[in-house]
């Protein structure tokens, strides 16, 4: 693998736990339109990573960071503080937005014949 490879699939996973982070703080702000756009988040940076480097793990690695970064915060902290509320919202954040993670980072890799595209790494 090259350098400008691992650099970019490092910037990847960051941004899914970017992503994660601020889908966590905006679903349960706006809700029903802060939902909607932290799922979009997690399939923009699962599909994009995918499309970026043309490989699965471009879209699997923010995906795993993503599921990573919101298991943790769904977790209760000693003082009795927590970020999720128990509602609908939550469980469809969380829930849907590791099937999207899954979907976007499992779908196959197709480039179109004849165009010329610029891949992270070639």
């Amino acid at each position: 693998m090259t350098a400008a490879r691992l650099g970019g699939y490092a910037l990847l996973t960051v941004l899914g736990a970017l992503v994660a982070a601020a889908g966590a703080l905006v679903q349960g702000l706006w809700f029903p339109g802060g939902l909607l756009l932290a799922l979009l988040g997690v399939a923009a940076v699962a599909y994009g990573g995918v499309k970026a480097t043309d490989r699965r793990l471009g879209g699997g690695l923010p995906a795993g960071a993503w599921t990573l970064v919101v298991l943790l915060l769904t977790s209760t902290r000693p003082e009795g503080d927590f970020l999720f509320s128990a509602g609908v919202g939550s469980y469809v954040f969380l829930l849907g937005g590791m099937f999207i993670g899954v979907m976007c980072a499992t779908l196959p890799v197709v480039s179109q014949p004849g165009v010329p595209t610029a891949r992270l790494g070639k």
